[in-house]
């Protein structure tokens, strides 16, 4: 990349005013651009940036809430500003949400198509056209900049396309005659995402909690600060594995706080697809929780570059929240629908 700038630089006649490295372009007036990653484990480096006029995010959809919060403080000299670019995929995405739907008081929000472009060539109108007649809904963003209703390629996207067309993304409020199970994705670098599920004849998940870097007891005590009736935590199972550290399983240090844990059936993840497939028609979300369905919206497969074939589910950060629910499927018969009597110890136990 940097080498195809130098080219482009040389071929300008400017080759004399730029120097050209791996991470920046300088100018011999002392002006330079500087080249920096935003992925969601990267950002905090960003840190160290200052003095910058112009902050530039090029392909901004994929950019998270964590990178956001950590860049926009960063851009701080005076009359500094941030140019951010992209075409929308889904109107659940953090950018999109940020400067589209709810932007800056201080934003210029400019929306740009093909039909602005007075040199639009006839041979990309060409390609728009066909595929317009061939795909219509790629057509509409890749073409028109409209948000999907479910990134390409995504697992469950019929599924939670049904979800809203169904009216089951809803107010879903703690119904205090059932108890309420966790269903737990465990991470620390990565997210720990946690579902709050009640069973009655449908599977209702009233709340989502999603975060990194935190100890269990926090996530405990969390949870413990909610006015709900609790039942079991299902772990998957790695929830068995013993910390290096303590020499204790997340299963053990829950129950040593006083938790009721299950470890969730180890299936396959192509069979947990297939259960989570079976659950969905029963499953009702509140808008609360709607951060499982944006995670749901874009957990996909991995495209062989060659063959174009899907292959296994994509390891990212869409894939915590979608084992969860996974998991969810898989344990969600064997959930207790009883009612909670007391227990002097936890406050509440199933019988």
């Amino acid at each position: 990349m940097h080498r195809l700038i130098a080219d482009q630089i040389a071929l300008l006649g400017f080759d004399e005013l730029f120097t050209v490295t791996d991470t920046e372009i300088r100018c011999v007036n002392g002006s330079s651009f500087t080249f920096a990653g935003l992925r969601q484990q990267d950002a905090g480096k960003i840190k160290s940036f200052e003095g910058v006029d112009i902050c530039w995010v090029e392909e901004a959809q994929t950019v998270s809430k964590k990178s956001w919060d950590v860049l926009i403080p960063t851009i701080r000299k005076e009359n500094s500003s941030i140019w951010v670019t992209f075409n929308p995929e889904l109107d659940t995405d953090e950018t999109y949400q940020r400067f589209v739907v709810k932007p800056p008081h201080d934003a210029q929000v400019v929306k740009v198509n093909w039909n602005d472009n007075p040199w639009f060539p006839k041979t990309l109108d060409l390609e728009r056209r066909s595929l317009q007649q061939r795909d219509f809904e790629a057509y509409k963003n890749v073409w028109e900049g409209q948000c999907r209703s479910a990134l390409e390629g995504a697992i469950y996207a019929r599924e939670v396309a049904l979800l809203y067309e169904q009216g089951r993304v809803r107010p879903c409020p703690y119904d205090p005659l059932l108890p309420v199970h966790t269903v737990w994705d465990l991470g620390w670098n990565d997210q720990t995402s946690i579902l709050l599920v009640q069973r009655a004849s449908e599977v209702r998940v009233i709340g989502f909690i999603e975060d990194s870097h935190r100890t269990l007891a926090d996530y405990v005590q969390q949870l413990r600060a909610l006015p709900y009736v609790w039942a079991t935590d299902w772990l998957p199972h790695d929830g068995r594995a013993k910390d290096f550290k303590s020499g204790k399983s997340a299963e053990e240090m829950m129950q040593a706080m006083g938790r009721t844990v299950r470890i969730v059936e180890n299936l396959g993840i192509e069979e947990g697809i297939r259960a989570s497939r079976m659950v969905f028609p029963r499953v009702y979300v509140d808008p609360s929780a709607e951060g499982l369905l944006a995670h749901l919206k874009r957990y996909r497969r991995a495209i062989n570059a060659t063959t174009g074939e899907p292959g296994a589910p994509l390891h990212d950060e869409h894939s915590h929240a979608a084992d969860a629910f996974r998991y969810m499927a898989v344990a969600v018969d064997q959930m207790s629908s009883a009612p909670a009597i007391p227990d002097p110890y936890r406050g509440f136990r199933i019988g």
